[in-house]
């Protein structure tokens, strides 16, 4: 059944009927500083459009700062982002955002046409579930074509590989300390939903099938990846990446993922 597109309910300065709410609510996004998450959304966009990870409007980025998350809006060329379209909304929500639910706001973009991303309820389970402070969302054709080299075996179906040295890039469940060269790195494989939201209930369910995991993959779509801060998400999107895009290589020419005899 296709998501509902949730309604908004903005909080803090605007529904108290500040006269300055309005300014209140935008210095939220106006920063000098480039590693403000404002900021940081949109050079990070910019940097993954170039990598291919986010073309077509797809894919995204939340960061969760103090009591506050940012997201990048929805269904807009990502290499074009401004700090003015960001959205921000308290962590603490009326309820854990789900599809169709709806969602507190401390500021919504004025630009019309902006919608908050899609992906928000599943930036929610990492930020619940592993207490991340951001998650990455790409398209990357490495990860869409190693999905389609694991085929579901009793409805279940996960990417495992070891001996490789960029697995020492990434964190147990994403967020602890790092692998070793000899450590095996599993990474859960689900089906895919016609709306985004809609994988809400899987992801959960494979983030706490596989706790060690720093990633979910989705068949025919991407990846969700997260960590204990922007730098480690980032850091480990990249790792991923290449494992991917080798991992694929590697099945193709008929090497072995795990083990460090081939």
């Amino acid at each position: 059944m296709a998501a509902t597109r949730p309604e908004a309910s903005l909080v803090g300065a605007v529904s108290m009927g500040n006269g300055n709410a309005v300014e209140d609510v935008e210095q939220l996004v106006r920063s000098d500083d480039p590693e403000h998450p404002a900021n940081l959304i949109c050079e990070l966009c910019r940097d993954f459009y170039k990598l291919g990870w986010v073309t077509g409007t797809g894919g995204g980025i939340s960061i969760r700062h103090g009591d506050h998350v940012y997201l990048a809006p929805s269904g807009v060329q990502k290499e074009r982002i401004h700090p003015s379209h960001i959205f921000v909304l308290p962590f603490a929500q009326t309820a854990v955002p789900k599809p169709g639910s709806q969602r507190d706001f401390l500021r919504i973009p004025t630009k019309k046409g902006l919608k908050e991303s899609a992906c928000t309820p599943l930036f929610w389970n990492a930020f619940t579930m592993r207490d991340a402070k951001a998650c990455i969302h790409t398209h990357s054709q490495h990860a869409v074509m190693l999905t389609l080299l694991h085929p579901a075996k009793d409805g279940q179906a996960s990417f495992r590989i070891s001996h490789q040295e960029m697995i020492k890039g990434i964190r147990i469940g994403g967020v602890g300390k790092t692998l070793s060269y000899h450590d095996t790195l599993e990474i859960p494989i689900i089906e895919n939903t016609a709306d985004e939201e809609d994988l809400t209930e899987g992801m959960a369910e494979a983030m706490a099938k596989y706790p060690d995991a720093p990633a979910v993959l989705v068949r025919r779509h991407g990846v969700y990846i997260w960590g204990g801060s922007w730098e480690q998400a980032k850091t480990q999107a990249e790792c991923l990446d290449y494992l991917f895009e080798i991992a694929v290589k590697m099945r193709l020419a008929g090497l072995p993922l795990e083990g460090g005899d081939a």
